[in-house]
């Protein structure tokens, strides 16, 4: 069993200081024992591209706060932030341990839409972790509209169990990122949990939330929208293999490769 929190919040624009302490309360909040806690991407400083401007190194104040928090409350912390790292800009989700050890994945798909991909340098690899029996496969917002990333490469034996979504997917097209969410759990049979933010951001654009926890038939397990929440829930590997088990779909699917 793995016990996963959901932090949906409205994101202080720009002001890390303020993010930090609001995130830090609500996770000093949390009464229930959790094993892994999801912030939204960007969580310290709302989908900004003052990338120059916000990024941080990895020994930074954020990702040196997330390791504290995680040692703390002997959790797993996961978000994504803006990193430097050889004069290149990143949209990094950090995995944070219980130990202080951390696994990162770079936002593959940058959001052309908005001018990300001028001002950060798409990642190239995929990460997979296990935790408490799961695997679970990390993405980063726009990631999700591309369904080749994270289909699963032999569905026959999958490669993860949970697919994390971190997001600031914004209202006007949240009918796309609930469908999304659902198609990524059926195609894939595994949970799917998306963790978006709510309130407007600097830009003007408002974020609805809608985070949703999805289990592998595409049923929806939880979901909000418009209001902040902080929500717990309990995965059971059971169900997954019952799923998988009585509806092994995977073994008719197409073989495939991604290549760089």
């Amino acid at each position: 069993m793995l016990t996963a929190t959901i932090i949906q919040s409205a994101l202080f624009w720009e002001d890390k200081l303020a993010n930090l302490l609001q995130f830090e309360q609500k996770i000093n909040a949390i009464t229930q024992k959790t094993n892994l806690v999801v912030l939204p991407e960007m969580f310290s400083t709302g989908f900004s591209m003052r990338a120059k401007e916000l990024a941080e190194t990895m020994d930074g104040p954020t990702v040196t706060w997330m390791k504290k928090i995680a040692i703390d409350h002997k959790i797993i912390l996961t978000g994504s932030v803006i990193i430097e790292e050889n004069q290149q800009y990143f949209n990094r989700l950090i995995f944070m341990l219980p130990n202080g050890s951390f696994g990162y994945y770079n936002k593959r798909h940058l959001f052309a839409f908005a001018g990300e991909d001028k001002h950060y340098t798409a990642g190239t690899k995929r990460l997979i972790t296990s935790v408490n029996g799961f695997k679970i496969q990390l993405l980063v917002c726009y990631d999700l509209r591309f369904p080749v990333w994270t289909r699963q490469a032999d569905q026959a034996n999958p490669e993860y169990d949970i697919l994390i979504v971190v997001a600031n997917w914004p209202a006007t097209r949240s009918h796309a990122w609930k469908t999304l969410l659902a198609a990524r759990a059926i195609e894939n049979q595994c949970y799917v949990i998306g963790v978006n933010r709510v309130g407007e951001d600097g830009n003007k654009n408002y974020h609805s939330g809608d985070s949703t926890i999805i289990d592998p038939l595409g049923n929806i397990l939880f979901t909000q929208a418009d209001e902040p929440v902080v929500h717990s829930i309990e995965l059971h590997k059971e169900t997954l293999n019952e799923i998988r088990s009585k509806f092994p779909f995977g073994k008719d699917a197409d073989a495939f490769q991604i290549i760089q």
